[in-house]
């Protein structure tokens, strides 16, 4: 067993070579130029003694957190880095701080538009068309809710998806045993672990899968807050689109023809209105 050192060695002696035996520590072959074979600041090796801990080396207790990797044996390396250094036998890496807000660094500012454009922009916004009542919009967006739901059943039991075990929840066993909102809680895990392969969607779209789930999420907000305000025509017809572009990257051609036609009728109701009301 050697103990390292990184004091310089003197100009006298030469350099040693060392040699691992099979009890797992290093003999050093050196000679100086006195001929004696006496490596210049001691040298021990004894097979006798493989229980004995070398000089030199720290456990990985003592080492500060994040500097310490690997086995026990990588100390060694740790001194030679140390005596390179200058001797220290620590090192200290730098750590950014998390806490440092970007704004406060070098910045600009755009030039402020001309009054005459902020006041346009601040006049009363324009009225959208609804012609839905509360209880038509209810209808069409728990319909899109519940064809989901099954979209997101159907395409983890096809591909036997993992789902985690959660105590305060049901099994699953029907489509309704989970919101939509915890359907695409599992599909994005699912995404992001890296267990849904790209060729189980459509053009293998795995990036934009969390992006077009996010989208939906809304859909499921408005159709269970009975409280909210009406939607416009629009929204109503961007949150069926929503719904139909999840089934689209599922592959659920049954559950992309409900919803397109979903789509097509609930348009078609809304010009129904648009009519009546141009002949009253």
């Amino acid at each position: 067993m050697t103990t390292s050192y990184c004091s310089p060695i003197s100009a006298t002696s030469v350099r040693a070579e060392p040699i691992y035996t099979s009890n797992g520590y290093n003999t050093v072959h050196s000679s100086n130029t006195n001929g004696n074979g006496a490596f210049p600041y001691g040298s021990y090796s004894s097979n006798a003694s493989v229980q004995r801990e070398p000089v030199g080396r720290r456990s990985p207790n003592e080492y500060p957190e994040g500097e310490y990797s690997g086995s026990p044996h990588t100390s060694d390396s740790a001194l030679d880095v140390s005596c390179r250094s200058g001797g220290s036998e620590r090192s200290h890496p730098q750590r950014r701080s998390t806490n440092r807000d970007e704004f406060d660094g070098p910045h600009q500012f755009l030039p402020r538009p001309p009054p005459e454009s902020i006041a346009l922009q601040d006049r009363d916004l324009p009225h959208l068309p609804t012609n839905l009542v509360v209880q038509e919009q209810d209808l069409i967006l728990n319909r899109v809710n519940d064809r989901l739901s099954q979209c997101a059943f159907d395409f983890v039991a096809k591909y036997e998806f993992p789902i985690p075990i959660d105590s305060k929840m049901r099994p699953v066993e029907r489509p309704e045993d989970r919101e939509w909102t915890e359907w695409v809680f599992l599909l994005k895990r699912l995404a992001t672990k890296r267990r849904i392969p790209a060729r189980f969607l459509y053009n293998g779209q795995i990036k934009q899968l969390v992006t077009i789930l996010e989208n939906s999420l809304e859909m499921r907000h408005a159709a269970k807050h009975q409280s909210r305000p009406l939607k416009d025509d629009r929204n109503i017809l961007q949150l069926i689109s929503a719904g139909i572009q999840v089934a689209k990257i599922l592959k659920d051609a049954s559950a992309m023809e409900y919803l397109d036609s979903l789509y097509v009728s609930t348009e078609e109701q809304i010009q129904e209105r648009i009519a009546m009301q141009r002949y009253r």
